[in-house]
């Protein structure tokens, strides 16, 4: 039995840096209580005020945060954006204009009068994989020196919930902590990717995180759709239909399909819309475009409609509860799902992994009073 340090039985705390829409927070209140949160758009503050409350979120731009005004944490954590790490974008990489915005996290936390012992930082593949992984070896590097040791997973929502999401989370604790033996590997597991492993012979104080794989997901895309919801007028449908490939429409229709997602693209200068068959949705974007909204075929008793996904169940896509509100227009509620992280892989990494290792570095700051690491804090409803 692993014995950590004694805590109170209140929850541990987060910091969370481009907290967009609020569900980290809502993932990880069963166990972190978030005292402070911060994001730069207005209409994602909207709805993570809608959920959360006002008490502890600040509607900036992170560049005007300074890290002494921040309350002490046990974690920060860091959604930074995405667009120059995405392999689909410009990649200006690590140093670009908007994911560049990472450093800035990383200065706040040098101001800190006490910097958390625990970092998560997420965001897409291309973190690992774009240039040969020096995107991500910068970042590590950019850790290792502020005294952390690092490890790299990626985490679908599909192991979850019918969408196909995989992320990168970086995790780092302090060097200087003592790990407990089932949360590390002699080397890669399910969440290591090749990308990741190619990386992680490259860099120092790296840490192969480990944690037991999920069950097998039992939910399809079709458990998820909204069957009652509006479907597009006949002129749209036709339209629609007639941009499938032939093959994907037969197979649509002669499988039996109930619902397939697909998005338009341009192939070899015609527009056509790409089904899948898989039962799941492709990855979810922030809708600037119409080749960014996700389309459903549905058949309904025999007949083929099609529509963009509602934004409830884009909501369902990522996790969230029924309950989880999302004021504002269309786009605004899709920007708000698609640009977040899925519940159930932030819920699933904080049990199995970050509060055990908030334990841990509770245990080296008092003292090693003895406690049982399996213990699960408190649950808090509110944050």
């Amino acid at each position: 039995m692993i014995r950590t340090g004694k805590r109170s039985d209140s929850a541990f705390t987060l910091l969370e840096f481009f907290a967009g829409s609020g569900l980290v927070a809502y993932a990880l209140k069963k166990y972190f209580r978030t005292v402070w949160a911060n994001d730069i758009d207005e209409k994602k503050a909207a709805v993570y005020i809608a959920n959360h409350g006002n008490s502890h979120f600040l509607t900036a731009d992170i560049q005007t945060i300074s890290g002494v005004d921040l309350p002490t944490a046990d974690l920060s954590w860091a959604s930074f954006p995405c667009q120059d790490l995405s392999l689909a974008g410009q990649t200006a990489g690590i140093n670009g204009a908007r994911s560049g915005m990472v450093w800035e996290w990383l200065r706040i936390l040098d101001e800190m009068s006490v910097m958390p012992p625990l970092l998560v930082a997420e965001n897409v593949e291309g973190l690992v994989s774009a240039e040969g992984g020096n995107h991500y070896r910068v970042l590590h590097e950019a850790l290792r020196s502020r005294g952390y040791k690092i490890g790299a997973v990626m985490l679908d929502a599909a192991y979850w919930i019918p969408q196909s999401r995989p992320r990168i989370f970086v995790i780092a604790i302090k060097n200087d902590m003592e790990l407990p033996t089932e949360l590390v590997s002699n080397g890669p597991t399910w969440m290591h990717t090749k990308s990741i492993a190619k990386v992680a012979d490259s860099v120092q104080d790296w840490v192969w995180w480990n944690m037991p794989e999920p069950a097998v997901r039992q939910e399809t895309l079709s458990d998820i759709v909204e069957w009652d919801a509006p479907c597009d007028d006949e002129v749209a449908r036709q339209r629609n239909i007639s941009l499938i490939a032939p093959n994907h429409l037969e197979r649509f229709i002669s499988d039996r399909v109930s619902a397939a997602p697909g998005y338009k693209r341009t192939r070899n200068g015609k527009q056509v819309l790409e089904l899948r068959f898989d039962g799941i949705a492709g990855c979810l974007r922030t809708p600037k475009g119409g080749s960014s909204r996700q389309y459903l075929v549905l058949n309904c008793d025999g007949e083929l409609k099609t529509r963009l996904l509602t934004i409830r169940e884009t909501a369902r896509l990522m996790g969230a509860p029924e309950s989880y509100k999302l004021p504002g227009s269309y786009n605004d509620g899709y920007k708000a799902m698609g640009d977040a992280v899925a519940v159930p892989v932030a819920e699933y990494l904080a049990k199995h992994l970050l509060s055990k290792l908030a334990l841990v570095a509770s245990r080296n700051s008092q003292g090693g009073t003895e406690l049982d690491v399996e213990r699960t804090p408190r649950v808090v409803t509110a944050i």
